[in-house]
Formats: C-alpha cells, sequence, structure tokens
C-alpha cells in the first residue's frame, strides 16, 4: 500500500467545528475525545479506540515517542499549552479548506475567521438551521408570525456569515420519520405556539440561549421548507452521536420521499452504522453526497479502511467527499485526516494493484474526493 497512489492530496473539511480556545484540565480533554462525554469514575477515555491512536498518532506531534502513557501526554499538553497544541495538530492535517458547523456550544470555540487565522487557510460558516429557529423564539415573536420571520432571519443570517450551507440536526431533535411535504400554514402557528409557549410558560421573552430546543416535527419540516429556498446544499446528520441519537430513526433512507421533492444538494454526514443506506441513496439519487465523517477517528486508521470501503461499494465518486466532525480537541483533526488517507490510500490501492483501475484514474478520484467534489459542491 502506498506504493502507487500518493495521499498528499490537499483536504477541504467540509463538516467540522471549532477547537477550544482555553486550557482544559484532564476531565476536559477526556470529555472533548468521546461522544459519551466524560467517563464514569474509575474509567479513562484513553482505554478506548480513539485514546489509544490519540498516544500512537498525535503523541508524536507533542515532541513525545507513539504511546506515550496518558499522563504523559497530558502533562506535555498542558505545558506547550492550548494555542501551540492547536497550531501544531491542525497544522498536521494537510487541509486547506474548513467549513465550520457554528450551531453546537459555540462559546469556548474558535469561529471560522479564528480557524483561518490560525491555520492560514480559508474557513466558510455552515449554518445550523435549529439553531436560527431557536435564537428567533428568544427574540420574542408571535405563533402568527413565526414562519415568515424564520425565513427571513435564516436568509439575513446566511448572508451575514457569507454560510456556504446549512446544516440540520433532525435526527437529534425528531429523527427523520417526518412527513415529507411542507407543513401548511396553520399547522406551523399552531406548532409554533406549542413551543414559544413551553419555552417562556409566563409569556416573557426568554433570554437568548435559554428554553428554546427546536424539536417538534412540523417546525422541523418548516426549517427545511425554507432551506430549500436558499439552494444552498443542506447537511443532514446521520448516524454516529451522541446519547440524544435513537439510531433507528435515523436511517437516512427515510427520508427518501423528501428526498426525491428537489434537486438541492443533500449532504449525509457521518452516516455510520447506516453508511450503506447513504451509499445507496447517493447512488440513486443525483443530489445526495455522502461521508463518514468522525466514526473514521472513532474506529481507528486500519479499521477506517473497512468503513470507507464499504461506503464507497456503490457511490458515485462524485458524490463522496471528506469531513473530520472534529469538535473542541484538536487532536480529532488530526485522525479524521490521517484516518481518511489510510483509507483513501487503500481503496485507491488496492484498485490498481489488481488491474482494476489506471493509476492516473485512481489518482483523480483521490482529488475528487480530498476536495473537488467540495469545491463543486459548495461552490467554493
Amino acid at each position: 500500500m502506498g506504493v502507487l497512489i500518493s495521499a498528499g492530496w490537499e483536504l477541504v473539511d467540509h463538516h467540522c467545528h471549532g477547537v477550544v480556545t482555553a486550557a482544559a484540565d484532564r476531565a476536559g480533554v477526556e470529555a472533548l475525545i468521546s461522544e459519551g462525554g466524560a467517563p464514569p469514575p474509575g474509567e479513562t477515555n484513553f482505554d478506548t479506540p480513539v485514546g489509544l491512536a490519540i498516544r500512537r498518532h498525535c503523541a508524536p506531534l507533542l515532541d513525545l515517542p507513539a504511546h506515550a502513557a496518558p499522563e504523559e501526554y497530558l502533562a506535555r499538553r498542558f505545558e506547550l499549552g492550548t494555542a501551540e497544541v492547536n497550531r501544531r495538530f491542525l497544522g498536521a492535517t494537510g487541509t486547506a479548506r474548513y467549513l465550520v458547523d457554528t450551531g453546537h456550544n459555540p462559546a469556548g470555540l474558535t469561529t471560522p475567521a479564528q480557524m483561518a487565522a490560525l491555520t492560514g487557510n480559508a474557513a466558510s460558516e455552515i449554518v445550523r438551521l435549529e439553531s436560527v429557529a431557536e435564537e428567533l423564539a428568544a427574540s420574542g415573536v408571535s405563533p402568527s408570525e413565526f414562519r415568515a420571520r424564520y425565513g427571513e432571519r435564516l436568509a439575513s443570517t446566511v448572508a451575514a456569515a457569507g454560510a456556504v450551507g446549512v446544516k440540520s440536526v433532525a435526527a437529534y431533535r425528531t429523527g427523520f420519520r417526518l412527513d415529507p411535504s411542507p407543513p401548511s400554514d396553520s399547522s406551523v402557528e399552531a406548532a409554533a405556539a406549542r413551543w414559544l409557549h413551553s419555552g417562556a410558560p409566563d409569556g416573557s421573552e426568554a433570554p437568548a440561549g435559554t428554553g428554546w430546543r427546536l424539536a417538534d416535527p412540523v417546525l422541523q419540516r418548516m426549517t427545511l421548507e425554507a432551506a430549500l429556498e436558499l439552494g444552498l446544499p443542506i447537511q443532514f446528520h446521520v448516524g454516529f452521536g451522541d446519547s440524544d441519537i435513537r439510531m433507528t430513526d435515523v436511517d437516512p433512507t427515510l427520508l427518501t420521499d423528501w428526498i426525491h421533492r428537489h434537486s438541492v444538494p443533500v449532504m449525509l454526514l457521518h452516516c455510520w452504522p447506516w453508511h450503506r443506506q447513504a451509499s445507496y441513496l447517493a447512488c440513486v439519487s443525483p443530489n445526495v453526497h455522502v461521508d463518514v465523517g468522525s466514526v473514521l477517528h472513532y474506529v481507528g486508521p486500519r479499521r477506517g479502511i473497512e468503513v470507507l470501503a464499504e461506503v464507497a461499494e456503490v457511490t458515485p465518486f462524485t458524490r463522496l467527499l471528506y469531513s473530520s466532525d472534529a469538535y473542541g480537541a484538536p487532536e480529532l483533526y488530526v485522525l479524521g485526516a490521517l484516518g481518511f488517507r489510510v483509507a483513501m490510500e487503500a481503496l485507491l490501492s488496492d484498485r490498481v494493484e489488481s488491474g482494476e483501475w489506471a493509476a492516473s484514474d485512481a489518482d483523480r478520484i483521490g482529488h475528487l474526493v480530498s476536495h473537488a467534489n467540495a469545491e463543486r459542491v459548495y461552490r467554493l
């Protein structure tokens, strides 16, 4: 592996988050390297596949030997400081552009502008649909005005941020068992009345960021209809995520009827363990694109070879993208890029060495998946 194909492609990370800007203690670091958060007493997240991968692949970037003990690793991390650790890890990924989802607990994380300053590479924003609705609810709005005001606020938020796409976290809130048709104005008004009343029981204006969590299926459908009006790629979290996910409700094929209604690019993120279903959708629907995102750093570089090979079984190579979904811990950017490069190298080398593909085709496909597909779809 690695003889015929170069894995030195630049990357466009089409879905990621910022990195932390403040120093964290051991508990804080451990919470960031697991979708399950901090471990219970007597356990450590360094005794997980991602924890062992950090010690193997990130320790050398801190001038430590591979497999350094967690205590040694953390001591060196704290000695260097957050800014230097961020600089070293992000600089090692070979990422040329970051598309940053700013909708999940952004306080204490780098903004897209800060990511660009930190790395010297371009960064663009992805606006989260639910966050815009929650900000609108907190600002004070009547149920009868909610739909129109949401459309206006979403458009202005996207324009102000220069955003290149939007994202839905319906997977965390309602699941994908949604009626694919647009909701009526009356149903939106009724749903908004229920939600706004529950968020501020006394009828007063709720402070921004408190009491508001959009999880109503009618309002979820409303946000998606408003997003379609923008014509931008719409990202969907699919599959692997934290404990809010109900895995039986996030099979992406549940979105089939909704997908068939329009031609706006649909970006299915992460997808494991539904990555084969996502691959099928990308095969039969020309507007569907997929990645396997964060699961690559959770399963480790070697197992990631199998995961990427499975999602690539029937996915057109013009519809497969790279993302890290790294959040908070810069180690996850390193593991995401490494896992992708190792898996993509293995996939392409296998095809060339078996005689199925020409080396020139493999190299072209490597560029498509690493950055060119994202550049085309997001109009970068």
